[in-house]
């Protein structure tokens, strides 16, 4: 029973792990005893994939699936949230004054608190974009 290096898939099983070639421990002859010949060691089991070409679990659709689902959890506690606070509160913003139920209320200033940040935000990255392009 030989094998050639080139053509893996007639190596003996007694070869070395990585398939290819003879075991150096082994004798390259076929005179071995019919217990050597059934009773091979055991080979450990090739990687599955090498590392360059790994399969990647996140996909850009599941990466969406899991934002949306966590989106909606969010919307649903934000509905009990507001559901659980209808007292009516009087707000005063300058000269204006607004009665809300005050779970809305509280969720209005979260927006505000929000459309800040985002401008602030903005403001930043067009500073950086305009940094960026005097040095090119």
């Amino acid at each position: 029973m030989s094998s050639t290096p080139e053509d893996p898939s007639n190596a003996p099983v007694y070869g070395p792990t990585d398939g290819f070639g003879s075991d150096p421990e082994l004798p390259e002859t076929d005179d071995m005893t019919a217990v050597e010949k059934h009773d091979p060691e055991p080979v450990a089991p090739p990687s599955p994939t090498p590392p360059g070409n790994a399969v990647t679990d996140r996909t850009r659709a599941a990466t969406t699936w899991v934002g949306l689902v966590i989106g909606a959890i969010v919307l649903i506690l934000l509905l009990v949230f507001i559901l659980q606070n209808l007292e009516s509160v009087s707000v005063k913003i300058l000269a204006w004054q607004i009665d809300f139920p005050l779970g809305i209320t509280i969720l209005l200033s979260a927006i505000a608190g929000a459309l800040i940040m985002a401008l602030a935000g903005g403001i930043r990255i067009v500073q950086i974009r305009r940094a960026a392009k005097r040095q090119l």
